[in-house]
């Protein structure tokens, strides 16, 4: 502090007292004053260096001396300046009625950088929104000392302007600075000469740099919130009562509140399983709050318990962990019902079913035999819907253990059977929440999945394997299977209130020999992709290889037909795929001749014989053959594909 002060500085203030200042020192100043109004240059003794400097730049900026009215800023620029120094004046309004109680005669001021006044306390009055600078009211403590931003002080005669040099009041003057040593205001004591000594700048020193501590804190914790608030991820923190001290933007987004709720229980976000867990640190709790509004937030949740009391909760929203997963490990729809080639008859009416499924929310049921593209429906179904956004999870239901297909689907909890995850694990139903579960080969679920995928359609809701309570989702589900669901529910072996509840929209995806027409156009789309991925510069077929693929009866579909032009482009030595490169034998047509066309009859009876006549008379007419059965073609289509018919074949005859 010392250093800031010249010598004559020191031997100044070390002789301040009540008599300091006799006639003599006043009667010097007051001639060094007037010489300097008088345009005088070198400095005369008995006045400091640093107040004759000040002197002659008010004097250069044509200060009247005898003009002791304080100008102000205009209002709506007062009422700005107030506004953004707000946390500055609270901080410092502080330390300043403190700072009084050892000044009780005089008053202190806080101006900003600019020389505004912000703010004042004491006996005497420096208006608020007045202006100090130097510029504008000649010398003074505060212009001084915002002109040497440093500390500073001015005796009474010191000052410029006649009415300050009157008042007979000393003043010192300190700067208020951010954490990056810039000075953000100035803090102004003003004194009678009894009360104004040595240790006064060291104590208005001191209050300066504790408002300058308080604002760095305070920036430091605007810093620390603003990250909280960003943070993709919900945080509470509680006091030792286990009552909010605060949440963040995340947090009040996911339990719907507002900072309102600060001071209040930790329970008035919503019950959970935490309530008795508070006191102890927990990692990725799987947790389920039910709140206020009957909704349901399901997380994972991690309480951080304080040296001091209180815990910090970390919350994070299942949905959006899961959503993160399933962009990593790629559990996304790709196709489309534009990258669904073909345009047969049979494939046009299965994609115009699909768009009309694609519009609705209702269950789906895709009937079709293995390898005709059932996923490459519900997928397209999926990117046409509302929820394209969302999650689209494929289960193979055959595939996977009956033992183990309702944990798999629903889930279960830590300890619900020998082999569990640590902390449970989420089912297939809660990773396709806000999107679309695939569930393939339904007809092959266990009687007991069945019941539980009853509820999910009937309530929306699912309960882990173990479980107590039930968890809300929001998924669409799709289903598909080879079987005959209807013939099942006849046998005993799936549920009637299932299926139907399953069979509310539906559509068939054809066997390949019934769209003949779109073998050339698949066979040249999975050999341009086979090409590229081998590197082999096989371009195409000959008539006889087409000839071949387009005879076969492809009883694996169009997964059969690509394995087989992928082997073909393997074997292929030249630019086009020869008949000798393709595996296949051209297969017995299936004889007609032992059916004689008969009119056609009712379908309970005799149905295999009853489809044949009608595609017989109508040279496999599918339209014109489901109506003399008076069946829809959907139907006759899954009707055709059970009995191994093609309409091609009576085109044909």
């Amino acid at each position: 502090m010392t250093q800031a002060f010249s010598v004559q500085d020191l031997e100044y203030l070390t002789n301040l007292g009540p008599a300091a200042l006799n006639d003599g020192p006043i009667a010097a100043l007051e001639q060094a004053w007037r010489e300097c109004l008088a345009g005088q240059v070198v400095r005369p003794d008995g006045v400091r260096q640093v107040i004759w400097d000040s002197w002659r730049r008010s004097v250069e900026a044509g200060i009247e001396p005898g003009n002791n009215d304080y100008r102000f800023v205009a209002p709506h620029a007062l009422a700005a300046t107030l506004a953004h120094h707000r946390a500055l004046i609270a901080a410092a309004a502080q330390v300043m009625h403190g700072l009084l109680a050892y000044n009780p005669r005089g008053h202190i001021n806080l101006t900003d950088a600019e020389g505004t006044t912000l703010y004042f306390c004491g006996l005497d009055i420096t208006p608020v929104g007045s202006r100090l600078l130097e510029s504008v009211q000649g010398t003074n403590c505060t212009g001084l000392a915002l002109a040497e931003d440093r500390l500073v002080y001015v005796l009474a005669e010191e000052n410029f302007a006649s009415g300050l040099r009157q008042r007979h009041m000393h003043c010192a003057a300190a700067p208020i600075k951010d954490a990056q040593g810039q000075t953000l205001a100035m803090l102004t004591l003003t004194a009678e000469p009894g009360w104004f000594h040595f240790h006064t700048l060291g104590t208005v020193q001191a209050a300066a740099e504790a408002v300058s501590r308080q604002m760095a804190l305070q920036l430091l914790l605007e810093e620390q919130q603003a990250v909280l608030e960003v943070l993709n991820e919900g945080l509470v923190v509680l006091d030792e009562r286990g009552c909010i001290k605060a949440l963040n933007r995340y947090a009040r987004h996911l339990f719907g509140v507002g900072r309102e709720l600060i001071g209040s229980p930790f329970q008035r976000l919503g019950r959970s399983e935490l309530s008795d867990a508070l006191g102890e640190p927990v990692r990725d709790l799987d947790c389920t709050f039910h709140l206020h509004d009957g909704s349901q937030l399901a997380c994972l949740v991690s309480l951080c318990p304080l040296e001091q009391g209180g815990v910090i909760v970390s919350v994070r929203e299942n949905r959006r962990i899961r959503e993160i997963t399933r962009r990593i490990i790629g559990t996304q729809a790709r196709y489309t019902f534009e990258t669904i080639l073909g345009t047969s008859r049979a494939i046009q009416d299965a994609l115009h079913l699909g768009r009309i499924a694609s519009r609705s929310e209702s269950t789906t049921l895709i009937l079709g035999e293995s390898g005709t593209g059932k996923e490459l429906f519900a997928q397209a179904i999926h990117n046409g819907s509302e929820r394209c956004n969302g999650p689209f999870v494929a289960v193979n239901c055959g595939a996977i253990p009956r033992d183990l297909v309702q944990s798999e689907l629903f889930g279960h909890v830590e300890g619900a059977f020998t082999g569990s995850a640590r902390g449970g694990a989420a089912g297939k139903f809660e990773l396709a929440d806000g999107g679309t579960i695939f569930l393939d080969e339904i007809g092959d679920m266990s009687f007991d999945a069945q019941v539980s995928l009853l509820r999910v359609l009937q309530e929306g809701e699912i309960t882990r394997v173990g479980a107590k309570q039930s968890r809300q989702v929001d998924v669409r589900i799709i289903a598909a299977t080879h079987r005959n669901l209807s013939q099942a529910v006849a046998e005993g072996a799936f549920r009637e209130d299932l299926y139907y509840r399953l069979n509310v929209l539906n559509l068939s995806v054809p066997p390949l020999r019934m769209r003949r027409d779109d073998i050339p156009l698949l066979a040249r789309h999975f050999l341009q992709r086979c090409a590229r991925s081998l590197r082999k510069a096989v371009q195409g077929f000959t008539p006889d290889a087409l000839a071949l693929l387009s005879a076969h009866g492809w009883p694996g579909n169009v997964r059969e037909l690509e394995n087989v032009i992928e082997r073909a482009t393997n074997l292929a030595m030249g630019e086009l795929i020869q008949s000798a490169d393709l595996p296949l034998e051209t297969p017995q047509r299936t004889t007609l001749r032992a059916y004689q066309p008969q009119p056609a009859q009712d379908l309970s009876s005799h149905e295999m014989h009853a489809i044949v006549a009608a595609l017989t008379s109508t040279r496999g007419n599918i339209r014109l053959a489901a109506q003399q059965l008076d069946v829809s073609r959907g139907g006759l289509y899954n009707k055709m594909s059970r009995f191994g018919l093609s309409a091609a074949d009576f085109r044909e005859r």
